[in-house]
């Protein structure tokens, strides 16, 4: 495989060759990965595999439920995550000290960490609900008022939350300036950025206020927004209110219908995504396409050359059957491996990593290759001087050849076309007039323009 330049090139007669990486997340589940003392090896296993963030579930300890998004005190870890054998500093008198010890071992690996901001609701017992009862809201019988969502015709209330009242507390500005000193108290521990839960569900006016205010002495610090089950509209709105990264419901496209990449282009504009093949809110790949490896690689690397930025949990790449549980889940649920994908996962974040079209939210085209079981499309950077063919074979079972003779024209000369070999060399004819790809394949051809003292070279 041929690797470009790296980002961090300063030859500027290159114009393609200034740009940022996009965020490659490991999800590090607290509840699996157990005490905080034993997350080294994941880390380390995050890092060889090509990532260049962890991002952590809430750590905060809980309340009644166990639930970590039912978050009982912002400034205490769980308890569940502390190790007894530490010490008893760590246990009293400074219940971080093995939080920063773990973030000094990421940022020891080249690793960024990412927290869960979670500023939307708190546990029903949290230690804010009697310290601040107006930060609260109350329904017509001055009782709090619990999250809910609908799951089809069904309403589901999470009893063991009690909802903030981020825009009409009479005590709003104190409530505002808390969540502002929260960010403080957490960049200045360590922590690279954070991933809002549910930022759908707080007024953009406290976006507004928040992401500024820490910017002004944490520039680099990182937002990402949860938006998932929001209306498009309502997507567009928290890009504009300033987040750095959305996270995009490719997961959920069938690869058929238009409405991923419609709203991959409103969103665009305003602020690039990022793409994961699971999550901890899902079902485990690997139970949901029954054990079938080819079309969990395909999917993860869907994932990681679709948008700017990708997501993984802690134990896809070992096909881990068994739903995380914000709950339940706990470190003797890591099961017996069913197979090891690091050797794909890690050359699919090489090639994010060290190709700028692949971290940019550029113009993404549908295109037909004469074979309606073969997904295609280009995608360019947002100056076009990269161009992308990513090609999928939907169908499992068998392998399906398709025809790229009306790729001419994005590929010109054809004899600067890459095939970067993502699961082995694609089989093709000639200048890649047609080619066949195996049981849910997938295949990347790669095309960068040539640069001279005087601009690009388009002919040979």
């Amino acid at each position: 495989m041929t690797v470009p330049v790296s980002p961090d090139s300063s030859d500027s007669s290159d114009s393609s060759r200034q740009w940022t990486s996009g965020p490659r997340i490991y999800n590090l589940f607290p509840l699996l990965a157990g005490l905080l003392s034993s997350w080294e090896p994941h880390l380390e296993r995050a890092q060889r595999l090509g990532f260049n963030w962890v991002y952590m579930n809430p750590f905060h300890a809980p309340g009644y439920s166990g639930s970590l998004y039912a978050i009982k005190d912002y400034y205490t870890v769980d308890p569940r995550l502390l190790d007894p054998n530490q010490g008893e500093e760590d246990q009293a008198a400074q219940p971080q000290v093995q939080l920063k010890r773990m973030l000094r071992t990421a940022q020891r690996l080249g690793l960024k960490v990412m927290m869960d901001l979670v500023i939307n609701h708190t546990a029903f017992d949290s230690v804010l609900v009697s310290q601040h009862p107006d930060w609260y809201k109350y329904d017509v019988d001055g009782k709090h008022v619990h999250p809910s969502a609908k799951d089809g015709n069904t309403k589901v209330v999470w009893g063991d939350l009690v909802e903030i009242d981020n825009a009409d507390s009479p005590d709003r500005e104190q409530l505002w300036q808390y969540w502002l000193a929260l960010l403080e108290h957490y960049a200045t521990l360590g922590f690279d950025g954070f991933r809002c839960d549910a930022a759908y569900k707080v007024p953009s006016e406290l976006w507004q206020f928040l992401i500024p205010g820490l910017k002004q002495t944490y520039p680099d610090r990182l937002f990402v927004a949860e938006s998932l089950g929001c209306p498009i509209e309502e997507t567009v709105g928290l890009a504009q209110a300033g987040f750095d990264y959305l996270f995009n419901s490719s997961k959920w496209w069938d690869l058929t219908g238009r409405w991923c990449l419609n709203d991959y282009r409103q969103t665009a504009p305003w602020a690039p995504s990022i793409s994961f093949p699971e999550s901890h809110d899902t079902e485990r790949l690997a139970t949901e396409l029954h054990g079938d490896q080819a079309a969990v690689k395909q999917r993860y690397a869907f994932a990681g050359l679709y948008s700017s930025g990708v997501l993984m949990p802690m134990g896809f790449e070992y096909g881990i059957r068994r739903r995380l549980d914000v709950v339940k889940t706990r470190p003797q649920d890591w099961e017996e491996l069913v197979w090891d994908l690091s050797d794909f996962i890690t050359t699919v974040n090489h090639i994010k990593m060290t190709h700028r079209v692949f971290n940019e939210d550029g113009p993404i085209k549908l295109v037909r290759v004469q074979n309606q079981h073969v997904f295609a499309c280009v995608k360019s950077s947002v100056d076009g001087a990269e161009r992308a063919l990513i090609l999928l074979n939907k169908d499992r079972d068998y392998p399906q050849r398709c025809s790229l003779e009306r790729m001419a024209h994005f590929f010109a000369p054809p004899g600067q076309i890459q095939d970067l070999a993502l699961d082995g060399r694609l089989h093709h004819t000639t200048n890649f007039r047609t080619c066949r790809l195996k049981p849910s394949g997938v295949a990347v051809l790669y095309y960068k323009k040539r640069w001279g003292p005087k601009g690009p070279i388009t002919t040979s």
